[in-house]
């Protein structure tokens, strides 16, 4: 599954289109892990070093040749059902964040529609903040969500991510809480509207203990006619 990625336009910014490249994380060399390390974001050389051997797939996002953003994932099934597992993403904190957000979930997509066409999918990763989840907004079913109380096969869902995360110890599967340890790994994107933030979602992250190391266990459907439109190439 490696292999070049996507290229997608920025004319807004009058800039070289953001290049978007996966490859098998285990081609990944030193100056590799060193250079992600160096972005900025929230993982240092040692878990990205452990993502390298966790993980099978590596994005990596880039404007006029330099770094804005990575992620490590895998497309495999889980009991069957078709999965995207985000173990770790990192989006470099300019004023072009959203973009390059939105290319690392294309790209993903994009994988998963070439691995599973005609299949619904479901999207997993980690969240430390809310912010993180603007990463999901093109899925449907999230769970959690404010409002919604989870039924059985959704907690069901949850122990299998929490299990092949690695973070099953500190999983409470009432609330999709890692309470420590869980942070090996998450979804590190800050939004650049924070006050656009819903409320209720806010909320339900204040119970997480970030400081402690605890993140959010959040997975979404991606039905088939749906990931055919995300997964298209620009």
């Amino acid at each position: 599954m490696s292999g070049r990625g996507l290229t997608i336009s920025l004319a807004e910014y009058d800039v070289m289109a953001l290049e978007v490249e996966t490859r098998d994380s285990s081609a990944l060399t030193d100056a590799d892990l060193d250079e992600m390390a160096s972005m900025g974001g929230n993982f240092d050389i040692g878990l990205l070093s452990k993502a390298k051997e966790d993980w099978v797939l590596n994005t990596t996002a880039r404007l006029d040749g330099k770094l804005q953003g990575f992620s490590f994932s895998t497309l495999e099934r889980i009991g069957g059902t078709p999965c995207v597992l985000l173990g770790l993403m990192s989006v470099k904190r300019t004023t072009k964040r959203d973009t390059v957000l939105k290319g690392l979930m294309s790209e993903a997509y994009h994988r998963a529609l070439m691995a599973f066409p005609d299949e619904d999918v479901v999207v997993g990763s980690r969240f430390a903040s809310a912010d993180g989840l603007e990463a999901f907004k093109s899925l449907t079913d999230i769970i959690p969500r404010p409002g919604h109380r989870a039924v059985g096969e959704e907690r069901a869902w949850g122990r299998r991510l929490a299990k092949r995360f690695g973070v099953e110890a500190n999983y409470d599967e009432q609330t999709f809480i890692v309470k420590a340890a869980g942070q090996t790994g998450y979804l590190d994107h800050e939004s650049s509207k924070p006050e656009k933030t819903n409320a209720a979602i806010a909320e339900m992250f204040s119970k997480v203990p970030a400081s402690k190391g605890g993140v959010l266990i959040v997975h979404g459907w991606t039905m088939t006619e749906s990931l055919v439109k995300l997964g298209k190439r620009a």
